[in-house]
Protein backbone atom coordinates (compact mmCIF):
# COMPACT_ATOMS: atom_id res chain seq x y z
CA UNK A 1 0.00 0.00 0.00
CA UNK A 2 1.66 3.17 -1.02
CA UNK A 3 0.41 6.69 -0.64
CA UNK A 4 0.29 9.26 -3.35
CA UNK A 5 2.11 12.04 -2.92
CA UNK A 6 1.35 15.19 -5.15
CA UNK A 7 2.13 18.80 -4.29
CA UNK A 8 -1.23 20.25 -6.16
CA UNK A 9 -3.44 17.71 -4.40
CA UNK A 10 -6.22 19.82 -2.73
CA UNK A 11 -7.82 16.82 -0.82
CA UNK A 12 -8.12 16.84 2.92
CA UNK A 13 -7.62 12.79 3.24
CA UNK A 14 -4.52 11.54 2.26
CA UNK A 15 -5.19 8.84 -0.32
CA UNK A 16 -3.34 5.20 -0.39
CA UNK A 17 -2.73 2.86 -4.15
CA UNK A 18 -4.84 -0.49 -2.88
CA UNK A 19 -5.63 -2.75 -5.93
CA UNK A 20 -8.47 -5.13 -3.84
CA UNK A 21 -11.73 -6.88 -5.13
CA UNK A 22 -14.92 -5.59 -3.91
CA UNK A 23 -18.63 -5.97 -4.57
CA UNK A 24 -21.34 -2.66 -4.39
CA UNK A 25 -24.67 -2.23 -4.19
CA UNK A 26 -26.76 0.77 -5.14
CA UNK A 27 -29.99 1.99 -3.33
CA UNK A 28 -32.96 4.14 -4.78
CA UNK A 29 -36.34 4.94 -2.70
CA UNK A 30 -35.58 2.06 0.08
CA UNK A 31 -34.48 -0.77 -3.03
CA UNK A 32 -31.57 -2.28 -3.79
CA UNK A 33 -31.93 -1.37 -7.80
CA UNK A 34 -28.20 -2.33 -8.71
CA UNK A 35 -25.48 -4.74 -7.81
CA UNK A 36 -22.24 -5.47 -9.37
CA UNK A 37 -18.21 -6.46 -8.91
CA UNK A 38 -15.09 -4.06 -9.08
CA UNK A 39 -11.47 -3.58 -8.08
CA UNK A 40 -10.55 -0.69 -5.88
CA UNK A 41 -7.85 2.11 -7.25
CA UNK A 42 -7.31 4.04 -3.84
CA UNK A 43 -8.60 4.54 -0.53
CA UNK A 44 -9.07 7.23 1.98
CA UNK A 45 -10.97 7.90 5.48
CA UNK A 46 -13.07 10.09 2.97
CA UNK A 47 -13.53 8.10 -0.60
CA UNK A 48 -12.87 5.23 -2.44
CA UNK A 49 -11.95 5.39 -6.51
CA UNK A 50 -12.65 2.08 -7.89
CA UNK A 51 -13.48 0.57 -11.27
CA UNK A 52 -17.01 -1.10 -11.52
CA UNK A 53 -18.23 -3.38 -13.87
CA UNK A 54 -20.52 -0.25 -15.38
CA UNK A 55 -20.92 2.94 -14.68
CA UNK A 56 -22.94 4.27 -11.44
CA UNK A 57 -25.30 6.94 -11.29
CA UNK A 58 -23.90 10.11 -9.36
CA UNK A 59 -26.01 11.37 -5.88
CA UNK A 60 -26.85 7.55 -5.96
CA UNK A 61 -26.12 5.17 -2.37
CA UNK A 62 -24.13 3.30 -2.22
CA UNK A 63 -22.57 0.18 -0.03
CA UNK A 64 -19.42 -1.18 -0.99
CA UNK A 65 -17.51 -4.83 0.19
CA UNK A 66 -13.83 -4.40 0.04
CA UNK A 67 -11.25 -7.60 0.49
CA UNK A 68 -9.18 -6.37 3.21
CA UNK A 69 -5.57 -7.52 2.87
CA UNK A 70 -4.95 -7.88 6.82
CA UNK A 71 -6.38 -11.06 8.50
CA UNK A 72 -7.82 -10.74 11.88
CA UNK A 73 -5.92 -12.80 14.40
CA UNK A 74 -3.65 -14.17 11.72
CA UNK A 75 -6.59 -16.52 10.54
CA UNK A 76 -10.08 -14.90 9.13
CA UNK A 77 -9.76 -13.01 6.18
CA UNK A 78 -11.67 -9.08 6.51
CA UNK A 79 -13.74 -7.00 4.77
CA UNK A 80 -14.84 -3.25 4.51
CA UNK A 81 -17.93 -2.32 4.63
CA UNK A 82 -18.80 1.23 3.42
CA UNK A 83 -21.44 3.10 2.75
CA UNK A 84 -21.79 6.65 1.03
CA UNK A 85 -22.63 8.51 -2.00
CA UNK A 86 -21.42 8.00 -5.68
CA UNK A 87 -19.63 11.46 -6.42
CA UNK A 88 -18.72 11.16 -10.27
CA UNK A 89 -18.55 8.01 -12.41
CA UNK A 90 -17.11 8.38 -15.73
CA UNK A 91 -17.03 4.67 -18.55
CA UNK A 92 -16.24 2.75 -15.67
CA UNK A 93 -14.13 4.77 -13.09
CA UNK A 94 -16.07 5.75 -10.04
CA UNK A 95 -15.22 7.68 -6.97
CA UNK A 96 -17.60 7.19 -4.00
CA UNK A 97 -17.40 9.30 -0.50
CA UNK A 98 -17.06 7.51 2.79
CA UNK A 99 -19.79 8.75 5.35
CA UNK A 100 -19.64 5.26 7.46
CA UNK A 101 -17.69 1.70 7.58
CA UNK A 102 -17.31 -1.09 9.71
CA UNK A 103 -15.14 -4.26 9.42
CA UNK A 104 -16.30 -7.84 9.55
CA UNK A 105 -15.50 -11.03 9.04
CA UNK A 106 -15.47 -12.78 5.31
CA UNK A 107 -16.82 -15.93 4.53
CA UNK A 108 -13.84 -18.20 2.33
CA UNK A 109 -15.10 -17.75 -0.96
CA UNK A 110 -17.63 -15.73 -3.29
CA UNK A 111 -19.50 -18.93 -2.97
CA UNK A 112 -19.58 -19.45 0.62
CA UNK A 113 -20.75 -16.19 1.48
CA UNK A 114 -24.34 -15.42 1.85
CA UNK A 115 -26.70 -13.82 -0.92
CA UNK A 116 -25.75 -10.18 -1.24
CA UNK A 117 -29.27 -8.79 -1.25
CA UNK A 118 -31.00 -9.25 2.53
CA UNK A 119 -33.20 -7.59 3.90
CA UNK A 120 -31.58 -5.45 6.40
CA UNK A 121 -28.73 -3.34 4.83
CA UNK A 122 -25.91 -1.47 6.54
CA UNK A 123 -26.70 1.17 3.16
CA UNK A 124 -30.41 1.13 4.16
CA UNK A 125 -30.16 2.30 7.66
CA UNK A 126 -27.30 4.81 6.99
CA UNK A 127 -29.88 6.34 4.19
CA UNK A 128 -32.59 6.51 6.56
CA UNK A 129 -30.88 7.93 8.97
CA UNK A 130 -29.49 10.38 6.46
CA UNK A 131 -32.96 10.96 5.58
CA UNK A 132 -34.14 11.79 9.17
CA UNK A 133 -31.41 13.84 9.50
CA UNK A 134 -32.37 16.01 6.58
CA UNK A 135 -36.22 16.25 7.13
CA UNK A 136 -35.74 16.91 10.74
CA UNK A 137 -38.00 13.87 11.63
CA UNK A 138 -36.98 11.18 14.18
CA UNK A 139 -34.06 10.55 15.98
CA UNK A 140 -31.02 10.14 13.58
Amino acid sequence: MMSVPNPSERRAKQRFIIERDLRYRVLQEDEIVDSGTGKTLNISSGGVAFISDHPLQPGAFVELSISWPALLDNSCRMKLVAVGRVLRSQDRRVAATIEKYEFRTQARSLTDAPPAMGPETMLRRWVEGSRRAISGVGPV
